[in-house]
């Protein structure tokens, strides 16, 4: 189990219940490090004075908010610290909301509460009471030394917690240009095939559907490139844009989902830009090498 990186209570009414917050997911970004060509020497950032050019040491670097262009307000840490919000272990929750009524939009990161040593069964009551009534509690919390709103919910026996974005954070849809206006309104006709085709390509949702193609190509490039094998890319052809007919296209997808049925998935076309590989005299690769790893495909959390 990972880690708990909070531990505190939720408080409804009178009811505390003591938990532990981890982490509900895990990013697997491949991530690289810079490294000087020739030496394979890792390549490290440095602070330095746009005035004198000089490496600025971590002690004599402050805060600053930038006005305007060039013109900046410094803010001292103790005056930052004397308003951050007071560390707190207790996540009160002030509504219970239909999660219906939370757009998407206002979620950031998940992460799960588990019950504390002997917490089970007022956890279980609150699972259960939220589960029946299909509510979400809303409330507040404070991680390192910020505070979230937090959104919890029920999820398969345990309480899921996704810190929200605040109303001013949202970029309201009315602030929109080139939004499409009346005169661009679609047929009845149209409008009809586009429904057909989305009951067609209607399914359940399932997350182990669906791989990050991206990332297991380049962990699989690392891994025959830290094997030893040269790499070689063929030089990719731009595709000239194609002008849709809206409604061809319409009735071309119709055709293909099948009359009334579920929709097949099309086939995958080849990437358009896709590295050709062959294997070459092994030699070595400049940067040190790694430990061959093993692409595996992961799983992703719902």
């Amino acid at each position: 189990m990972p880690s708990a990186i909070w531990s505190g209570t939720i408080g409804f009414g009178l009811v505390s219940v003591p938990v532990k917050l981890v982490t509900a997911v895990r990013s697997k970004d491949v991530r690289f490090h810079q490294l000087e060509e020739g030496t394979g020497s890792r390549v490290r950032q440095r602070r330095v004075s746009e005035a004198t050019g000089e490496e600025v040491p971590y002690e004599k670097i402050v805060k600053g908010y930038e006005l305007s262009p060039g013109q900046y307000v410094v803010v001292d840490p103790e005056e930052l610290e004397a308003m951050a919000p007071k560390a707190s272990r207790a996540i009160e929750i002030e509504d219970f909301v239909e999660l219906s009524d939370i757009d998407p939009l206002y979620f950031e990161n998940p992460y799960y509460l588990v019950p504390d040593k002997s917490a089970g069964k007022p956890y279980q009551l609150l699972v259960d009471a939220m589960t029946e009534l299909q509510k979400v509690a809303i409330g507040h919390i404070v991680l390192r030394s910020k505070a979230h709103l937090v959104a919890i919910r029920p999820l398969d026996g345990a309480l899921c917690v996704e810190t929200m974005r605040y109303a001013d954070e949202v970029v309201p849809v009315e602030s929109l240009d080139g939004l499409p206006e009346g005169e661009v309104e679609p047929s009845e006709r149209e409008l009809t095939m586009a429904r057909q085709l989305i009951e067609a390509l209607s399914g359940p949702f399932d997350p182990e559907k669906y791989h990050d193609d991206y990332r297991e190509q380049v962990l699989g490039l690392i891994e025959k490139k830290a094997a030893g094998e040269e790499i070689v890319s063929e030089p990719v052809a731009e595709e000239p844009a194609k002008v849709v007919d809206l409604m061809a296209a319409l009735e071309a997808s119709l055709e293909r989902a099948g009359k009334g049925g579920r929709a097949k998935a099309p086939a995958k076309k080849a990437p358009a830009k896709k590295a050709a590989t062959r294997k070459v005299s092994a030699k070595k690769v400049t940067a040190k090498k790694a430990a061959p790893k093993k692409s595996t495909r992961t799983r992703r959390s719902a």
